[in-house]
């Protein structure tokens, strides 16, 4: 599974500062300014999957566990929150990531389909983290190199937290994987139904062109095939079998999203939405 394009239009690429363009097909979403759209990309992935790992608060299998989730929800929201500032601050039209955060409808939100997805058990849970801490961290230190210091200085210090997030849920993905029969057999199969959603995160378009002007040059190829090689030696330690490539799920990165979106939106952005204008 190499890196590949998305085969859909949508932005010229001359557009980087400015202009919207509407996705290939009469219902689909609009995509904004290129640079707005692909800080919001990385700031939604973080955000949902941030809000994915809170949902362990309370409920992890011990309680050291309980804590290392909450801190790992913490710190991906917190990335979220600075990607999201600097979205609406490109954007100039007076949003800040709260209101981006709370006040966009799910066809608004450009994250991956792998973080929106249902926790699920705590198998699940470690192996998604894995998948997308691998990944995280192999672009961001590509990012802590860009021509945007905005963007750069973000990199830099999510890179610290994103290289703990990916040992830890590495040391898990071993642990149960080469753990009892059951753990074995239970991540495995998360690892099977997960795989599918991986490629969207290799995926480039006209959005990820376009950013280049601004001096955000990602080689996505080379990130895959270094995953590739994270991956390949975490699951070969876990005994785990890596699945083959088949078709791949994707759509996130234009706003067309699974069903679980509307759910997760609804527990999260009710508070702000029953109260819109409040202050803490």
């Amino acid at each position: 599974m190499a890196a590949h394009e998305e085969e859909e239009g949508g932005i010229a690429a001359g557009e980087a500062k400015a202009g919207v363009g509407a996705v290939t097909g009469s219902r689909g979403p609009q995509l904004g300014a290129p640079l707005v759209e692909y800080f919001l990309r990385l700031g939604d992935d973080r955000l949902i999957l941030g809000h994915r790992m809170s949902e362990w608060t309370g409920h992890g299998p011990i309680l050291e566990e309980d804590i290392a989730t909450a801190n790992i929800a913490l710190d991906l929201i917190g990335q979220a929150a600075q990607l999201l500032k600097l979205a609406g601050e490109t954007e100039g039209k007076g949003r800040d990531e709260n209101a981006l955060a709370y006040f966009r409808d799910g066809v608004q939100f450009r994250n991956c389909l792998l973080v929106e997805l249902p926790k699920g058990d705590f198998g699940d849970t470690m192996l998604r983290q894995f998948l997308f801490d691998a990944h995280s961290v192999l672009l961001l230190d590509e990012l802590t190199k860009c021509g945007h210091a905005g963007l750069a200085a973000i990199a830099a210090k999510a890179i610290k937290e994103d290289k703990y997030h990916l040992r830890h849920s590495s040391e898990w993905v071993v642990r149960l994987g080469d753990g009892t029969d059951e753990s074995h057999a239970r991540v495995q199969a998360s690892l099977d139904r997960l795989w599918k959603y991986t490629g969207e995160l290799f995926l480039t378009d006209e959005v990820d062109r376009a950013v280049e002007a601004a001096g955000i040059a990602i080689d996505m190829a080379s990130i895959k095939a270094r995953w590739d090689a994270i991956v390949d030696d975490v699951l070969a330690r876990a005994t785990l079998t890596r699945p083959a490539d088949g078709p791949m799920q994707r759509g996130g990165r234009r706003g067309r999203h699974t069903e679980h979106i509307g759910h997760l939106l609804a527990t999260m952005q009710s508070v702000a939405r029953a109260h819109p204008g409040a202050t803490w």
